[in-house]
């Protein structure tokens, strides 16, 4: 496993297997586990208390790094596709990465946290080069990034594909910050075939904008929506959350009376809410946060509340977060429950067979290795409980950008803001 950016990992790891490649796989892989930021999970051994909680991570021969680091590539110059094909899942696009990472920091985003430093390749050296090599094989680009109107010279591009030679070209860009949204930007993405644009609100709720870090007002939300109209667009697509730690009924209720709002202030646009259940990800302050049962009900409640006033609901099935959940908050364990489900349905019943089948060990064909496994723990503990920040995670041994007690500093700003908020009622 490579944990980090490839511009900085591929070249010393095909070197490294260049050299070694004539060895044994046995003797390869400690050869590779020297490299900064190459994991060799064999190689490491997870180890139990009685009751069986993790306890540690561990090398299983003196050597062995005692962490992985992930790498971080800081040139100036960022992806794009090397291979353009109407078989790609969006056919027939040049994508070129605008940036990577995002500034911002929402409490739960793992694309953030886990991809820092914010980094932006510069226009002359990186961005129009890419570009330029894309549209002699398409007239379809694709500009991406968790936040890509936060690139610094964001509008210079866009000015720049507002020249007369790009009339036929077909401009497509992600999730873009409300904040940075203007008339003259829109007007240039409809002119170059944008229909809509797409902005993460997380919430109707101030209050929970500002617990997830979300530097977003209403009067943003609302001038990015008018911006759209005028420039053109026909259709504004909002992202949220609902489950998120610390949400309540009236934050629901907030999103409902936002996107209303909207809809009868912003007439003749289009506006389109996808919305799924808080999964916590590893190494983002809201990692050692459960799934909240409520999420399901929750996305009930907006799809009942704003379907029928036109407004176009897209919900993630709150079956399907449950099992990132599982996924995502598993140790070791977890992998004969994979392995089990493989070939069922995928639906979250043949899951929680599964893992209950596994965690009672009653399959007649488990391995050796399973059977010496601790048991899995409860069903509660992995999918909804609020660990404790003593636990130790699953993932412990693999370090990020930021540090633990960072990570945790940011939740406590987080609950600072909810009990702001609670003080103010």
């Amino acid at each position: 496993m490579l944990l980090g950016d490839g511009e900085i990992l591929l070249p010393k790891f095909i070197d490294q297997v260049l050299q070694v490649q004539h060895l044994p796989r046995v003797e390869q892989l400690p050869i590779f586990a020297q490299i900064e930021g190459v994991y060799v999970p064999s190689l490491y051994a997870p180890k139990y208390s009685c009751n069986g909680e993790l306890i540690a991570i561990e090398g299983i021969h003196a050597g062995i790094p005692t962490s992985i680091t992930k790498q971080t590539w800081k040139g100036n110059t960022l992806s794009y596709s090397k291979v353009i094909t109407p078989d790609a899942v969006w056919q027939n696009i040049h994508m070129v990465e605008i940036v990577r990472s995002c500034p911002e920091l929402c409490r739960f985003c793992l694309a953030s946290y886990l991809t820092l430093p914010f980094r932006s390749p510069s226009l002359e050296d990186g961005l129009i080069p890419a570009v330029e090599k894309g549209l002699t094989a398409t007239k379809r680009l694709g500009l991406l990034g968790a936040s890509v109107t936060q690139h610094p010279q964001f509008f210079d591009l866009l000015h720049w594909l507002n020249h007369e030679r790009f009339e036929d070209i077909r401009l497509s860009v992600s999730s873009v910050r409300a904040s940075t949204v203007t008339s003259t930007m829109t007007k240039i993405l409809s002119r170059r075939g944008c229909k809509s644009i797409t902005m993460a609100i997380e919430s109707g709720s101030e209050k929970m904008r500002s617990v997830v870090n979300k530097k977003l007002s209403e009067e943003e939300i609302f001038d990015s929506a008018q911006y759209a109209k005028e420039g053109g667009l026909t259709g504004l697509k909002l992202y949220g959350i609902v489950g998120l730690p610390m949400e309540e009924e009236t934050d629901i209720e907030a999103t409902v009376d936002l996107l209303l709002r909207l809809k009868r202030k912003i007439s003749g646009l289009r506006f389109t809410l996808g919305v799924s259940t808080f999964v916590p990800k590893a190494h983002t302050p809201f990692q050692w946060c459960g799934v909240r049962p409520e999420a399901k009900d929750r996305l009930k409640v907006l799809t009942k509340k704003l379907k029928p006033n036109g407004i176009q609901i897209r919900p993630e099935s709150y079956g399907g977060s449950v099992i990132q959940a599982l996924l995502s908050r598993s140790d070791r364990r977890i992998a004969p429950v994979i392995a089990l489900v493989r070939g069922s349905q995928n639906s979250l019943g043949s899951w929680k067979k599964a893992y209950r089948e596994i965690r009672e060990k009653n399959i007649s064909n488990l391995n050796e290795l399973t059977m010496s496994l601790p048991k899995l723990p409860s069903w509660e503990e992995v999918i909804h409980k609020n660990w404790d920040h003593s636990q130790v995670l699953p993932w412990a041994h693999l370090q990020g950008p930021l540090k633990k007690e960072i990570l945790i500093q940011h939740q406590q700003q987080a609950l600072n803001h909810h009990f702001e908020s609670n003080q103010e009622k």
